[in-house]
């Protein structure tokens, strides 16, 4: 794997790391399983990209992104506290509405934006190499969100959505609204997925109907990695390790699809994601069994 590679996978991973966190929130957090996320990834590419080639200011046109990306969130979360529709199934149902209607806010297929102005053009137009400059602006726009969401969930708001998704039952008797957390939540999990879209679509200079294809196993997978490797105890820890993991998995895939000795082409992209997501999910049952037997060797 050559420099170019190793800055495009960090910067990937950085961009997917507002979807881990999109993600951690609703799986993690309010327990809910989220699907939305595959039709929001994409909702926040059309949305931005329309407006931007209509004219739009790029800033306006990547918070409309947002805006578009709460909605679907709420909708799935109405849909299953208002009507007590399963988690999947809600989800499900506004997924596959979204690809209707990501097709018609783009009215075609796939939208280039090469030659528009996007939030990333002052950047491109600076006298330093484009492979370091889009990175670091990957990584500033990723730490901000990470600190706003790391002050919302620490803040008494957030302790409510907490425990919500970590005791129904206990919030509510505590006088929390429940159904309004989960409304809440959901929306801004959509919303940052929604976010990583635009910024996507911007930097990658197009936006396309099947580019959210996926998204759900990667969010997931970045997740899953960061938790088995970095072991969160805090909320703080928890939110740096989908960042971690999700770069460390972008690298990890683009060094699997490059090492020829193991033989992988750009065709096994997703026999290399369910490997690493399979190595993630068991390495935290391997690390109790290795602690168990050095307990148990200890004692004896």
């Amino acid at each position: 794997m050559n420099l170019i590679q190793f800055m495009g996978a960090v910067e990937i991973g950085l961009l997917y790391g507002l979807v881990a966190m999109g993600v951690l929130l609703s799986f993690r957090i309010l327990d809910f399983p989220d699907l939305t996320v595959d039709g929001s990834f994409p909702l926040g590419s059309a949305v931005c990209a329309i407006l931007i080639v209509s004219g739009a200011n790029p800033w306006i046109a990547t918070f409309a992104a947002i805006l578009a990306g709460m909605v679907a969130g709420f909708i799935t979360a109405w849909i299953s506290v208002r009507w007590n529709i399963l988690h999947l199934l809600a989800s499900m149902l506004t997924m596959f509405a979204l690809y209707s209607i990501n097709l018609r806010v783009m009215g075609r297929p796939n939208i280039a934006l090469l030659g528009e102005n996007t939030i990333f053009t002052p950047i491109e137009n600076l006298p330093y190499p484009h492979l370091y400059t889009m990175s670091l602006a990957m990584l500033g726009v990723t730490s901000i969100v990470l600190v706003l969401l790391y002050w919302f969930l620490s803040s008494e708001k957030g302790l409510a959505m907490r425990a919500t998704g970590a005791n129904m039952r206990m919030a509510k008797a505590q006088g929390v609204s429940v159904n309004k957390q989960i409304l809440f939540g959901l929306a801004l999990s959509n919303g940052l997925v929604a976010l990583a879209g635009a910024l996507f679509a911007q930097s990658q200079g197009f936006a396309d109907i099947s580019m959210g294809v996926g998204t759900i196993i990667m969010g997931l997978a970045a997740v899953i990695v960061g938790e088995a490797f970095f072991n969160p105890k805090v909320i703080l820890t928890a939110l740096i390790a989908c960042v971690m993991g999700s770069i460390f998995y972008y690298l990890v895939r683009a060094m699997a699809l490059n090492a020829s000795f193991l033989g992988f082409q750009a065709s096994d992209l997703n026999l290399v994601t369910a490997i690493l997501v399979g190595i993630a999910m068991i390495t935290p049952r391997l690390r109790a069994k290795i602690l168990d037997f050095k307990s148990s060797w200890g004692n004896s």
